[in-house]
């Protein structure tokens, strides 16, 4: 096992380095959080501040705000550490959802990947609850503030909302154990899926193989790139690499000043409170989802909080189904371990493009009051800016990503079948002026023609391939017009049985 182990070959590309990212920034997260573990008291019991911050010295609050304000204050280096925990958990959810996109965009979700697909979206689904519980322990006014919203949405659902209610904060919100519960959740339960997801997830990866872009001698069946060895002294100085930088962001950049928020107190609300970055997608939703109520037998459906509630559940379903969804429309069922361009999958790209869209116009939403109060704008202007955005957006920015993504691939056909333009003017005996064009190399040739090529939907009685493709006759016709035949990089001409497959005719 050991043999085989140090036998493996790994791609050596920039785009996955993502997902180390993620592990390392794992790993920094748990670190930090044992050690915090060690001066957190996660209790809602009140007791008088009476730590080093002086103006709130004499204050009644929380064991739980207590205790964070003794880590910031008093412990050698737990603020350092504190900000440290949170930002690693900023980068880890950052790292996961640029990492799942960057799966989505080049096709590395299709078969035999998809159960690593839902094992990542999993992983991206858990670590905002993650974050989210843990935001919420310190038990100040703006975490108590988020949390008012997330019961008002668990409240909204239909029948079993009061239940759930009822049972995550022990009582009436915000009732008396909701810090002891949510710490359970964030210091156990999730880090222990998580951990589980992680291990599944480097499992599987180990047993397909990794996923490598085209290029000259790369094929499903082989991986080119560097030996484990080199990998594992380059990744060892990427983790330290890693968390340098999560603990300078710390040391430079402050996050979460509970100090300046204060304690919790269901009377007040924080002015100007913003969730963290992967929160707001839903709290945009909520902002602009105008106050409808409806009664249906005798109960009253709260839509402002429910709509935004399935709107949200379904924009992350269509994610994370999505892999099934592609090979159901497009028949393809056969393995794939070499890379889509993106160019090459416009329509795929388009719809990730007009995802991203929606989550970045509701994400605008989440900060309408601030918008408005620093550009001098109406809330209700902005509001309004976002409500029509969350429908024109996605429809304009699908099919301008759909039309560049074509646009792109007929630049790469032009280059394939006229070469590269120099940018030498060469004037011909004549009088004509024409751009001279270099032939591209077989390895550029390669680059551009590596790839399955699929036909748009035909109408019913026209020709058209199995499941999308160009028949095999046009396909090679398409190939021996390039003069392509072959694979990869061996060029070569086609048998006397092709040959009469392509044209009709027998070659001599």
């Amino acid at each position: 096992m050991a043999r085989a182990t140090m036998r493996k070959v790994f791609p050596d590309h920039w785009s996955f380095m993502l997902g180390e990212i993620c592990l390392y920034s794992f790993v920094i997260l748990v670190l930090t959080g044992v050690y915090l573990s060690f001066y957190f008291h996660p209790s809602s019991e009140q007791v008088i501040y009476e730590g080093s911050y002086a103006p709130l010295q004499g204050q009644l609050v929380s064991e739980a705000f207590n205790s964070t304000m003794h880590i910031s204050f008093d412990v050698r280096g737990g603020l350092l550490i504190r900000q440290a925990h949170h930002w690693a958990a900023l980068i880890f959810v950052a790292g996961v959802f640029v990492h799942m996109m960057r799966v989505f965009f080049t096709g590395a979700f299709r078969k035999p990947r998809e159960i690593n697909w839902v094992l990542g979206f999993s992983l991206l689904i858990l670590a905002m609850f993650g974050g989210l519980t843990g935001y919420d322990l310190p038990d100040d006014l703006l975490s108590g503030t988020g949390l008012a919203v997330v019961n008002g949405t668990i409240l909204s659902v239909p029948i079993v909302g009061t239940y759930l209610s009822m049972f995550l904060f022990g009582g009436e919100f915000p009732g008396d154990d909701l810090v002891a519960r949510f710490n359970t959740i964030h210091v156990l339960v999730i880090p222990a899926l998580m951990v589980a997801l992680i291990v599944a997830h480097v499992a599987l990866s180990v047993r397909h193989k990794h996923t490598q872009y085209p290029g000259p001698g790369r094929t499903n069946k082989n991986i080119v790139g560097m030996p484990f060895q080199v990998y594992v002294v380059k990744s060892t100085g990427y983790f330290f690499l890693v968390s340098g930088v999560i603990f300078f962001i710390a040391a430079v950049a402050q996050i979460n000043p509970i100090w300046q928020y204060g304690p919790y107190r269901p009377d007040q609300v924080s002015a100007g409170s913003q969730p963290d970055w992967y929160m707001g997608v839903a709290d945009g939703f909520l902002r602009v989802m105008p106050g409808w109520e409806i009664s249906f037998w005798g109960h009253t459906l709260a839509l402002d909080n429910l709509v935004p509630l399935l709107v949200g559940v379904g924009l992350f379903l269509a994610m994370g189904a999505y892999p099934f969804i592609e090979a159901w429309l497009t028949g393809d069922d056969g393995e794939q371990h070499l890379l889509d361009r993106p160019r090459n999958r416009p329509v795929r790209t388009a719809l990730g493009a007009a995802w991203l869209s929606v989550y970045l116009v509701a994400l605008i939403g989440a900060a309408n009051d601030l918008i408005a109060t620093h550009l001098h704008l109406s809330v209700n202007a902005v509001t309004w800016a976002v409500r029509i955005g969350l429908f024109v957006v996605p429809l304009a920015v699908y099919v301008v990503t759909k039309r560049w993504a074509l646009g792109l691939q007929r630049r790469d056909r032009d280059k394939v079948l006229h070469g590269r333009a120099t940018g030498v003017i060469k004037r011909l005996p004549h009088g004509e002026y024409v751009e001279v064009h270099e032939p591209l190399s077989r390895q550029q040739l390669h680059a551009l023609t590596a790839h399955e090529q699929y036909t748009p939907l035909a109408l019913p009685g026209s020709e058209q391939g199995v499941n999308g493709r160009l028949p095999r006759t046009q396909r090679l016709r398409s190939r021996l017009s390039r003069g392509l035949y072959g694979q990869g990089t061996q060029i070569r001409k086609p048998t006397a049985r092709e040959y009469k497959e392509i044209t009709g005719e027998r070659r001599q």
